[in-house]
């Protein structure tokens, strides 16, 4: 069963990026597979998802792309 997740905040990852339609589709197959992270298409950097942020439960204020926690989200 497929799960709405929301993009992340266009303050850690703008929407104009060139490989902003890549980093959703690894974000979303991450989180399909139930896998906490996921390689950046672009740099190859691990990345947390957004359910693992979920489950930590509060911000560790590092800037995280998919971060649930930002006060204007």
């Amino acid at each position: 069963m497929s799960r709405v997740v929301p993009p992340p905040h266009p303050s850690r990852c703008a929407p104009e990026r060139c490989d902003y339609t890549a980093i959703l589709a690894a974000h979303g197959a991450a989180i399909e597979r139930g896998d906490a992270s996921y390689r950046d298409p672009m740099s190859g950097l691990v990345v947390l998802t957004r359910v693992a942020h979920l489950q930590r439960g509060t911000c560790c204020d590092s800037g995280c792309r998919h971060c649930p926690y930002l006060e204007d989200y």
